[in-house]
């Protein structure tokens, strides 16, 4: 049963009682009539009651209302204050948020803003010049359009990332746009052919991978830059020795671990039963060498135990008598936990791998000859690692090195065994000696084994001479001539390179002509003439090297070939000039195509070479283009009509 009170017009109570099955009415109960009555006396009481205070009347309006009125009087007195104050204005984040915050409300109050804001980015397709289409947001309130940044990378040829700020990574992540990731070296003075070459001793040549390894027969790198069976490449061995010589003048003092001499250093050798070691003097050099015999196995080695973790280049002299001699070196990977065996045999093999055996040939011809040997171990290591395993290689750290042993197997002598923290002049002299032993000395030249294809211009084929090859040269022998204290070996190579100069591309030489008057020297010695830019002034550094190392007519010689470079380089270099970048070379006057656009890379490469030369020329055309094209870098253009 469910009661229902009512009050009727009279304002008088009344009750009915109504059945929740039948619905019929039940009598009142004497409870209910008592209540009743009692309502309906104090409904009938006379209103001449005493009023009640203005604090109790206020108490009773409703709480809505009073907030209502307080806000509009905060509002009013907030603007009045500001109108009179001409000097204040709110900061431009806190009207935006102010902005944001509103058009939230806005939106929320509304079932489409409600939408909208769930998704606050909208799809939008962007047509690129009327060609393409690809996928776009858009922020209708901001009137923004957001462009995928993958598309504007390549699109405009640049570059970004983002980052986070500080070592704890308090700072909020930002994004960097760089125009371009290439490198400026601003010169450190005035250029000096007997000192660093250009920025070179940042360079790591043998690390890179287009290097297959560092011959152990000539020391020197081993290309696969167009023939992946290996190749000498004269312009990348020149690099390495240049690279080499700077790091010489820049780097510290290394440290070096002698080993064994025979004399005053001597280590205690493990010697099996079967083998033999002694040392004896050597009268032609004046001091004592250490001889040694074993029986074929590794088991008869001789060895000494090491714990070397730092100094991971190796030095030896050696002389291996029989065809089975062989230096053996382990190496462990204390990251990996796994050794690995480097071999140097008397073999004419340049690099072979047997799961943890990694053989290099010294050549056919080291037999029962002495040789000097500067090693790199962490480099052959590595090399052999990505020739085992060219899918996948395992990249060494070189922190991770540690050399446990040294051994010795078949007959022969070696004497001076160090490991040093690097050994730069070491082979820089390789590459110098490389240079004396393997020009044509008919063309005076270093030519490249291998054919090369240009997009446009007839094939070269193997043998073709580079006057960028020829530069680099010339510098590495001039700093050989000057550094050794004047062997003429290092002069007369360094003299006869400069003959290709003198001889036209058609010929067998480097010499171009452009429009029948200005002379160039070619990088690559096509048909027609190519006029690459970078390696043009390359080789005008090798000649001025050496007309600053050499003597009487070979420097006057040198110097001639460089002024006449230089003429043609202040006419033409304009004619390289994008208005926001460089051409790498001048195809598109001798082809009549679209010009072939310098990447970045090598555009710097452009700037890096004017600013030594403004160092040495104080020709404004230098300087001043070399600043130009340093801002294209930057984003900034030439101005239009």
């Amino acid at each position: 049963m469910s009661e229902y009170l009512s009050v009727d017009a009279s304002g008088r109570a009344s009750s009915s009682n109504v059945h929740k099955l039948s619905g019929q009415p039940t009598p009142p109960s004497s409870t209910s009539t008592l209540l009743l009555q009692q309502r309906e006396t104090a409904l009938r009481k006379p209103h001449n009651l005493k009023r009640e205070p203005l604090v109790f009347f206020i108490m009773r309006l409703n709480l809505k209302a009073v907030l209502l009125l307080l806000t509009v009087a905060v509002m009013v007195i907030t603007l009045g204050i500001y109108m009179r104050c001409a000097a204040f204005s709110f900061s431009p984040d806190f009207v935006r948020q102010l902005s944001r915050r509103q058009t939230y409300d806005t939106l929320a109050s509304s079932a489409a803003g409600q939408d909208l804001l769930s998704s606050p980015l909208q799809d939008i397709e962007c047509a690129i010049n009327q060609e393409y289409s690809i996928h776009c947001k858009r922020d209708e309130n901001a009137n923004e359009v957001y462009v995928p940044f993958s598309f504007l990378r390549q699109y405009f040829d640049v570059s970004g990332a983002v980052t986070t700020g500080g070592s704890s990574g308090s700072e909020a992540a930002k994004f960097n746009w760089m125009h371009s990731n290439a490198k400026v070296n601003l010169p450190k003075g005035k250029y000096d052919p007997r000192g660093v070459f250009m920025y070179f001793e940042n360079y790591n040549v043998e690390v890179r991978d287009r290097v297959k390894c560092i011959s152990a027969a000539e020391g020197v790198p081993v290309s696969t830059q167009w023939e992946k069976r290996g190749y000498f490449y004269p312009t990348q061995i020149a690099q390495f020795a240049l690279a080499h010589y700077s790091k010489n003048l820049t780097e510290q003092t290394p440290r070096i671990h002698i080993l064994e001499d025979a004399d005053s250093n001597q280590m205690e050798w493990n010697t099996p039963k079967t083998s033999n070691l002694t040392r004896i003097w050597h009268h032609k050099f004046n001091t004592s060498i250490v001889q040694f015999e074993t029986t074929i196995g590794y088991e008869s080695a001789i060895s000494i135990q090491l714990n070397q973790t730092q100094d991971l280049v190796l030095s030896v002299d050696l002389l291996l008598v029989t065809n089975s001699s062989s230096l053996m070196v382990t190496v462990l990977n204390r990251d990996t936990k796994h050794s690995y065996n480097l071999h140097y045999l008397a073999a004419e093999l340049l690099l072979s791998v047997q799961e943890s055996n990694i053989y290099y040939g010294l050549g056919a011809g080291s037999l029962n000859k002495w040789r000097h040997i500067t090693r790199d171990l962490h480099i052959d290591l590595q090399k052999g690692i990505v020739m085992g395993d060219k899918r996948s290689p395992l990249k060494v750290r070189r922190s991770d090195l540690e050399v446990l042993s040294i051994a010795f197997l078949g007959i022969g002598f070696y004497d001076n065994i160090t490991l040093s923290t690097s050994d730069h002049l070491a082979h820089f002299y390789d590459a110098a000696e490389w240079f004396v032993h393997n020009q044509d000395m008919k063309t005076g030249g270093w030519t490249n084994p291998v054919r090369r294809s240009l997009n446009g211009f007839a094939e070269l084929r193997p043998g073709w001479i580079s006057a960028m090859g020829q530069g680099h040269a010339i510098s590495v022998l001039a700093r050989a001539y000057w550094h050794s204290g004047g062997d003429m070996r290092y002069l007369k190579a360094a003299s006869l390179g400069l003959q290709p100069y003198r001889i036209y591309s058609r010929d067998g030489g480097v010499l171009a002509q452009f429009m029948d008057k200005y002379y160039w020297y070619e990088e690559y010695p096509t048909t027609p003439a190519s006029y690459v830019l970078n390696g043009f002034i390359y080789s005008l550094l090798g000649l001025y090297d050496l007309n600053s190392t050499a003597p009487g007519k070979i420097a006057r010689e040198a110097g001639k070939l460089f002024a006449q470079g230089m003429h043609s380089l202040k006419k033409m270099l304009l004619l390289y000039d994008t208005g926001s970048g460089t051409s790498y070379d001048l195809r598109h006057l001798s082809l009549g195509v679209a010009p072939n656009l310098a990447r970045w890379d090598y555009h710097a490469t452009h700037v890096n070479q004017l600013l030594l030369l403004a160092t040495i020329d104080s020709d404004p055309l230098i300087a001043q283009t070399a600043e130009r094209w340093k801002g294209y870098m930057f984003g900034k253009r030439a101005k239009h009509n």
